[in-house]
């Protein structure tokens, strides 16, 4: 399954029946959609679907919950990264401080 995949468009979570989000596997600086890490995620409910043989797995017995730091982990490569070090703790919505 690749983030273009047009079936992504239409999955969603077998619980909340809300967006799924493709996760890869990391392997070194890249991440590759492809392999036995290949996953979707359900941010809102914290819990993760695999993709095995790249079918994706969606019955609610086959996701997994994710700990507090997986799900840190996993928002940071949803939105792209960014720098840990220069995170305070979390930030109140409509807050302005960097």
């Amino acid at each position: 399954m690749n983030p273009d995949d047009p079936l992504l468009k239409i999955l969603a979570c077998p619980l909340d029946k809300g967006p799924l989000h493709l996760l890869g596997r990391e392997t070194g600086s890249t991440e590759t959609t492809e392999g036995t890490d290949a996953a979707l995620y359900n941010p809102r409910l914290r819990r993760r679907y695999p993709i095995v043989d790249g079918i994706p797995q969606l019955l609610p017995s086959s996701g997994e919950q994710v700990t507090d730091d997986e799900h840190e982990d996993l928002l940071l490569r949803i939105t792209g990264g960014g720098d840990l070090g220069s995170r305070s703790g979390p930030r109140k919505p409509g807050s302005m401080t960097p």
